[in-house]
């Protein structure tokens, strides 16, 4: 069975305002003196408004969806008892106009040097999800296998509709924000894994980026694991989204692997319908049209969908994730993305009724 882990990343919230509230050294201390909560589990990101987890390397769905549950509702209490709460959102949907307060870590003052503007407005939280190869060769060829497809898993996660006190008219506005950074989007072909490091040597060398940390593809080898990272999707309200999105990612993982295998040629779109069709799956989610890369047409979302379901489930069966996805993806289809159940919180409740939503959906378990 193919390995597989999550990282989530949060937002505290003022529970009146809804502004972020930077409580994150407090909230981290209350959750250090849990029990059930160890500290490999408990992350710190950008800015002291952020907390992010990360589950244990996983096999099963289960493994993933228990360690996320669990970290969910240690995560609420502790908001609690700072005066917050917790939020899995994908942007913070009001922010102050000061500058914010960075977590105290060198690296995040060298990133606000290189980038102030960017930085400052880094109020956005992402799913990303490790799917494990056998090594960076293999991850490589895996890795453009994916590209495809990627911008329909963005599609599926898309949970960031609010930006600055309004509609952004975009269904994932944390996808948009991301391509103001230097190295973006979906990352480009590779002929092996010394091509992979060659073209990211020499962008290090151009002082546009920081480290290699600042290579925001939406798709990656990680460099601390041997995985393949997936970064294109947001945060979810729901830890069963999450780790839905976790298992199509791994079948898709598992199929660009055994298609190298194979030596069946890849799917190469032109870069920029590639750029083209990632920026309609942040506007549009599951709501209109898409862009097959293979073909550049648009189809329609959920027919779509229905080819990279035929496309991955050799690998969904292999997995044993077959009746956990058409499951998750029911319940997608009968309550909308995240997107669609935040303005529909919005519009029956305002304000009040939006952080009602995060507050629940951040512990729901189905």
């Amino acid at each position: 069975m193919t390995t597989l882990g999550l990282e989530e990343e949060y937002l505290l919230l003022d529970p009146v305002s809804g502004l972020p509230a930077h409580r994150a050294t407090e909230v981290q201390g209350l959750l250090e003196s849990t029990p059930e909560i160890s500290r490999d589990e408990i992350q710190r990101e950008l800015l002291s408004c952020q907390i992010e987890t990360a589950t244990p390397v996983c096999e099963t769905l289960t493994q993933a969806e228990e360690s996320l549950l669990n970290f969910r509702r240690k995560f609420a209490d502790a908001a609690a008892g700072a005066g917050t709460i917790g939020a899995a959102t994908g942007t913070a949907p009001w922010i102050r106009h000061a500058y914010p307060e960075l977590t105290d870590k060198q690296r995040y003052e060298d990133l606000r040097a290189s980038a102030p503007g960017i930085v400052g407005d880094q109020f956005v939280n992402g799913l990303h999800v490790h799917v494990g190869v056998p090594d960076q060769e293999r991850g490589v060829q895996a890795l453009n296998r994916i590209r495809p497809w990627i911008p329909l898993l963005t599609a599926l996660s898309v949970n960031s509709p609010y930006w600055l006190g309004r509609d952004s008219g975009f269904d994932s506005w944390r996808v948009v924000h991301y391509r103001r950074w230097a190295v973006q989007g979906i990352a480009p072909y590779f002929a092996d894994a010394a091509d992979y490091e060659r073209r990211i040597t020499r962008l290090g060398t151009t002082g546009a980026i920081l480290d290699r940390g600042v290579l925001t593809w939406v798709a990656r080898l990680s460099d601390h694991y041997p995985t393949l990272e997936l970064r294109a999707c947001d945060v979810q309200l729901e830890a069963q989204d999450s780790v839905l999105l976790g298992a199509l990612t791994r079948a898709l993982v598992v199929t660009a692997l055994r298609e190298a295998e194979a030596d069946t040629p890849p799917v190469v779109p032109d870069p920029e319908l590639l750029d083209a069709a990632l920026w309609q799956a942040a506007r549009d989610g599951l709501e209109h049209h898409l862009v097959d890369c293979a073909t550049a047409e648009r189809v329609p979302a959920g027919q779509h969908l229905a080819a990279f379901l035929e496309h991955i489930g050799p690998a969904l069966d292999a997995e044993g994730d077959t009746g956990w996805v058409k499951a998750g993806l029911a319940t997608v289809d009968e309550r909308g993305t995240g997107a669609t159940r935040q303005r529909q919180a919005m519009r029956e409740g305002g304000l009040e009724a939006l952080l009602f939503l995060y507050g629940r959906t951040l512990i729901f378990e189905p």
